[in-house]
């Protein structure tokens, strides 16, 4: 049973699911904002989110942390110099879901994920 399990699957294995969140998370990161499924925006806000909150400490230790997160040294750079001063005086909520439609092949709902200015 699954109760109160809130880890969201996305129909794959953990290698690949944690490969595909962290490679969103970077893109995300780099682009700053990004066009992609319901659910994988969803499941990769709270990831981004967290890579800001420990980019605001600014310490070695959290450099690191972002490291083990994100694919790239840009993305991990990016956070700490660029993403934690804008949100330095916001306490969350650092994205923003906006709904597009549907994916003509198979009618997924498609969303763009983006930071709020």
């Amino acid at each position: 049973m699954r109760h109160r399990n809130k880890t969201i699957i996305l129909d794959r294995e953990k290698g690949p699911r944690t490969a595909l969140l962290r490679n969103l998370a970077t893109n995300i990161v780099l682009r700053e904002k990004v066009k992609t499924t319901r659910a994988k925006a969803k499941a990769v806000r709270t990831l981004v989110e967290q890579a800001i909150t420990i980019g605001k400490e600014g310490t070695l230790t959290a450099r690191r942390r972002l490291a083990s997160m994100l694919f790239t040294e840009q993305a991990t750079k990016k956070v700490i110099e660029v993403l934690a001063k804008r949100f330095k005086d916001r306490v969350g909520g650092y994205t923003r879901i906006t709904a597009l439609g549907q994916r003509l092949g198979d009618a997924a709902d498609m969303v763009q994920i983006e930071f709020v200015q």
